[in-house]
């Protein structure tokens, strides 16, 4: 083997175990990025640049970016949440099923 593809596979693995080592969500979205440009660096050494690229656009940039806007979507739900029943009283919001009403069968 080829010094090069033995340091790309090193790097690609130990980028991996810091994506799973990552202990909050954002912190694992940059590892993630970090992860994807292994991957194309280990890709280059195995002369495949055309798969290197789709996973320098895929890998290191949009998935980690989609990961950091979901994060930021789930992180914000409570606060609108909260916004929106301020005014509200706590029994109006709650949902009755059909058929289950407050006496018991």
């Amino acid at each position: 083997m080829n010094v090069l593809i033995v340091a790309a596979l090193t790097l690609v693995g130990l980028a991996g175990t810091a994506v799973v080592a990552a202990d909050m969500p954002e912190r694992q979205a940059v590892t993630l990025s970090f992860f994807g440009l292994a991957l194309t660096v280990l890709f280059m050494a195995f002369q495949a640049p055309d798969v290197a690229l789709s996973q320098l656009g895929v890998g290191a940039a949009i998935v980690p970016l989609m990961v950091m806007l979901a994060i930021r979507t789930i992180s914000q739900r409570p606060a609108r949440e909260e916004e929106a029943g301020s005014g509200e009283d706590k029994a109006s919001q709650e949902e009755v099923l059909p058929g289950r009403g407050g006496d018991p069968p």
